[in-house]
């Protein structure tokens, strides 16, 4: 055996290029296409019959001056919270 310390293997350049690195802006946009995309997916998914968003666009259809009625309730109540 040999007191010799093995050497590192060589790295060749170009094997694992450098990712270039992206502009915030770029990145801000991927995050909101992203967010855009999970909220449209979770909204069509609450529109299939039966799901909450058709029911309540079901009631808003039959009785808009009572569904009205209660948004303007709902929103006089949170607005006197703060």
């Amino acid at each position: 055996m040999s007191d010799d310390i093995p050497l590192a293997p060589f790295t060749y350049e170009g094997l694992d290029p450098v990712p270039e690195p992206k502009s915030t802006i770029a990145e801000v946009s991927e995050a909101v296409k992203g967010t855009v995309h999970r909220v449209s997916g979770a909204i069509e998914a609450g529109r299939k019959p039966g799901m909450p968003l058709s029911i309540l666009s079901n009631i808003a259809r039959e009785a808009p001056l009572g569904s009205l009625l209660v948004a303007f309730l709902l929103g006089v109540a949170v607005a006197r919270r703060r």
